[in-house]
Parts: C-alpha cells; sequence; structure tokens
C-alpha cells in the first residue's frame, strides 16, 4: 500500500465505501463504470492510464469477507470481479505475471473450467489465465504423458470424471488438473464476485 493511502486512512476513517463503480475483466483489465453501466450490467470503459492503473495494482487487496477493494486514499472501492481476483499473462522470463505486475512465484494445483479456462492456484490466490494466453499453455496440458489434443480436451471437459487423467506439465513438475465449474469458483475460494453494500 502506498504511504500516502495509509496516512490518509488515518486522517480520515470514516469514509464511506464505493460499490459497483470498478471492475477486473477476464482479461486483467481494469474497468469504470458509471451508474448507466451498472444499470444495464456493462463492462465499463477500460482505464487505460498508466499512473492510475499503477495506483490500483498498487493499493489492490481483499476484506476479511473475501471481497477485493481498491484503497483509494481513504475510500475503499470495492471491485467487481468478471472472474477471478487475479488475471495472469504469460511472459517469457518470468513465466505467469499477474494483472498487479507480480510474478506468480509458487502453483500449487490447476482447474479446468466448462468454458475451457485454466485456473492457476497459488497460496492464498486464485488466477485465471487470460484467454488470449491460453494456446501457448494448451501445450502444458497431457494426457498418458503427450501432450492433449483439442479433441481429448474437449472429451475430458465434457466428462471429466469418466476421461483419462489431465495433468498440467510445467518445470518439470506434473500436477493433476481438476475440473471446477465457473459458477463454483466464488464459493471455492471464498471471494465475493459483486461486493455490495447492506
Amino acid at each position: 500500500m502506498d504511504q500516502v493511502v495509509a496516512q490518509a486512512m488515518q486522517k480520515w476513517p470514516n469514509v464511506p465505501h464505493c460499490h459497483g463503480w470498478l471492475g477486473l475483466d477476464a482479461r486483467g483489465a481494469w474497468r469504470m463504470r458509471d451508474e448507466q453501466t451498472q444499470r444495464q450490467n456493462l463492462p465499463g470503459d477500460k482505464i487505460m492510464h498508466t499512473a492510475l492503473v499503477g495506483f490500483i495494482n498498487r493499493n489492490y487487496g481483499a476484506d476479511e469477507q473475501g471481497c477485493w477493494y481498491f484503497q483509494n486514499g481513504p475510500q475503499r472501492v470495492y471491485v467487481d470481479l468478471e472472474l477471478t481476483p487475479y488475471i495472469a499473462h504469460t511472459d517469457p522470463l518470468q513465466g505467469f505475471v499477474l494483472q498487479t505486475g507480480e510474478p506468480m512465484t509458487a502453483i500449487e494445483s490447476v482447474m479446468l473450467t466448462e468454458q475451457g479456462r485454466l485456473l492457476l492456484i497459488g497460496p492464498n490466490q486464485v488466477v485465471a489465465i487470460d484467454d488470449r494466453d491460453l494456446a501457448q499453455c494448451l501445450a502444458d496440458l497431457c494426457i498418458d504423458g503427450k501432450i492433449a489434443s483439442d479433441e481429448a480436451l474437449l472429451e475430458w471437459m465434457a466428462n471429466p470424471s469418466k476421461s483419462q487423467t489431465l495433468t498440467w506439465q510445467k518445470a518439470g513438475a506434473a500436477l493433476t488438473v481438476e475440473p471446477i465449474a465457473t459458477e463454483n469458483i466464488p464459493t471455492r475460494f471464498g471471494f465475493t464476485q459483486k461486493p455490495r453494500q447492506k
């Protein structure tokens, strides 16, 4: 957290929280969502200002209830999550990099949704891979030690319990891929997709 933010929180501790105005899309872009956008359930305008994006990234966190927010000075701006709290992009030097700019340092398990979204699970993190980077990650999915074909992946997604074991193989490690329904991700990992004032 930025020092100026911590100081503002001490100076003005009772500023009301903001809900619905900031979103994180499934490709890792921050989105500004005005009242009309919220009413029409639209994603909102992508925030392109580099300094503002950096400010949000540095001051992004979660509360005890699993609601993710951006601490904007004394005000907590809760984030609507399209998919997960973190989205990763592939990087040739750092491996997987979160939308906050931090590298993903440890991967403990891997999941695949019925829609073909790849999730990487790390310590206190559930991370969806940006769909634009998914194709290069498919070579890491194997059945019986061989790269899984498109047909085999589709068959596995349609009926994972009766299909062969799917594994994710990267840097010498092989992790069994677990199926997960998209609608079950927030409950499984204890976060709220759309925090609202109670």
